[in-house]
């Protein structure tokens, strides 16, 4: 593949992690970049404010406000390509323009897919992506340490954080990319054929973007272009996904030739099994008991992650060792106390209703705090999954009344609590009309100082969230095992970020009385 870069005329949209990266590609070679991003309004006055963008500007980039280019369209004529940031879906006016001038538009990965296909960067990598609604951060994680406990430099990048353009300017060299790719990068990276991708599955996500969820899943399906084409067997739409060449299915149950599952308690390969296995039995990696984080969920990345190492020939057993050791990072099911024997887990992370109700499965019974930016998608599926596993619901954050509509309809047993902010700053928590606990309490409103401050609502509405879970928690009948945050939904309504909306979740139940310090896991 041959790729031309000095001299072209290019629009960078998005002054973000990913439009910043692919910017300062392009000007390291020579291209003529202009960076547009709406938070330059006013972009030739001072600083911008956005780190990294003012040392582009210094290095050559000119800056412009997306608004400013719509409104003159004598841009088309000066641009040869347009690199898009994942936010920018194709219904943007610059992104429509782009398209209806026929100049092409490539997202950050595709750049860096051309680039590395084209060996400015050296000899080609070999890729693995990874992507679904849901685990696709844990599953990236856990491949990268399988790929590097079986002695290949691995860095995992893409959603994850890192750009893959980055990874690829890492020194030492990193020869495999482990690449964790949103719906929105996938749309945007339509020519990446990677060594080996895999779909973990796919529910409704991202609607309001993609404009339907065929185009969804669709643009999911793009990972599965390469040799190996990975999709889990127990997610309908994922199994049903085509597979351009090799197909290769993961399962909980027990897997067929060419699958991976498990047997007896233990994760086993019966898809890259060499000859010289008994094909009937497969190849045992490691117990399902010893993976982390625990459950139906924890397991089934497990696998996935196995199958794209074992895809390019990582042996078994370094795939065992690393899923043993491995732990996942913050905010992805991570227990930050304990609290006279429950757990207050932090899933903030589950940032959608596919991925609430996976961490609802990894527990036998959890009163839930959940809410926030559902972006269009449903919580009923969740609700009737999850009913019997609900000691009591929490609803937070902007669409908190989607979530207490769908428990009234389908679970109206279980205890629900409203918790949101009044017009003058109070914290009101208010009980779902129907349930055994009543309706609105009476007398406890709580007024804040800084009632203006937006930080100080958010962090005071989750400490109140927590302290109505550990009362539903602690009100009579079974215990629940864990105060579960898992919010099925975006965190930007109140937080600025789902870091953020989990730190003030662990801070809230380390100041419960009675809280004890979480062992350390082996």
């Amino acid at each position: 593949m041959e790729l031309h870069l000095r001299g072209i005329r290019v629009i960078v949209a998005g002054a973000g992690t990913a439009g910043l990266s692919a910017a300062r590609f392009l000007l390291g070679v020579g291209a003529e970049v202009t960076i547009a991003d709406d938070r330059f309004l006013d972009a030739d006055a001072g600083t911008t404010g956005i780190v990294g963008a003012d040392a582009l500007r210094d290095q050559g980039a000119r800056l412009s406000s997306v608004a400013a280019l719509v409104g003159d369209d004598s841009w088309v004529a000066t641009t040869d390509l347009v690199i898009a940031s994942p936010g920018f879906a194709p219904t943007n006016p610059l992104m429509f323009a782009a398209a209806e001038h026929e100049i092409p538009v490539w997202g950050e990965v595709e750049l860096a897919w051309r680039v590395d296909r084209a060996g400015l960067l050296g000899t080609p990598r070999t890729w693995l992506v990874v992507t679904g609604t849901n685990g696709k951060t844990t599953t990236t994680s856990m491949l990268t340490d399988i790929v590097a406990e079986g002695g290949l430099a691995a860095a995992a990048c893409g959603n994850i954080g890192l750009p893959v353009l980055d990874a690829m300017q890492l020194e030492p060299r990193v020869d495999v990319v482990c690449a964790e790719l949103s719906s929105f990068q996938l749309h945007w990276a339509p020519s990446i054929t990677p060594d080996a991708g895999v779909v973990l599955n796919i529910a409704d996500d991202h609607l309001d973007w993609h404009g339907s969820f065929a185009a969804y899943a669709a643009d999911k399906q793009i990972a599965l272009h390469g040799d190996v084409g990975i999709v889990g067997l127990d997610d309908t739409v994922a199994a049903g996904l085509p597979v351009p060449g090799r197909r290769v299915g993961f399962t909980l149950g027990e897997p067929a030739a060419g699958e991976l599952g498990v047997v007896d308690g233990y994760l086993v390969d019966r898809a890259f099994s060499s000859a010289d296995d008994d094909s009937s039995s497969g190849t045992s990696l490691i117990a399902a008991e010893a993976i982390h984080p625990a459950g139906p969920s924890g397991v089934s990345d497990a696998l996935a992650a196995a199958a794209l190492a074992l895809s390019i020939g990582v042996q078994s057993a370094a795939i065992g060792r690393a899923l043993r050791a491995f732990r996942p990072a913050a905010h992805r099911g991570e227990v930050v106390v304990s609290v006279d024997g429950i757990d207050f887990v932090d899933d903030s992370k589950a940032t959608n209703p596919h991925a609430a109700r996976a961490a609802i499965g990894a527990h036998r019974r959890v009163v839930l705090i959940a809410g926030g930016l559902l972006k269009g998608a449903s919580v009923d599926d969740m609700i009737v999954a999850s009913a019997d596993r609900l000691a009591g619901v929490v609803a937070i954050g902007r669409d908190r009344d989607i979530i207490v509509a769908a428990i009234s309809r389908h679970a109206p047993e279980v205890p629900t609590v409203t918790v949101f902010t009044g017009d003058d700053g109070s914290v009101i928590a208010q009980r779902a009309l129907g349930s055994e606990m009543g309706s609105v309490r009476s007398g406890d409103e709580s007024s804040l100082e800084h009632p203006g401050n937006p930080d100080d609502l958010a962090t005071a509405v989750m400490d109140r969230a927590v302290a109505e879970a550990w009362a539903l928690a602690t009100a009579g009948g079974p215990r629940p095992d864990a105060v579960l945050l898992a919010p099925a939904a975006a965190s930007l309504d109140m937080f600025p970020g789902y870091g953020r909306r989990g730190d003030a979740f662990a801070a809230a139940a380390r100041a419960l009385p009675g809280t004890a310090p979480r062992a350390t896991q082996p």
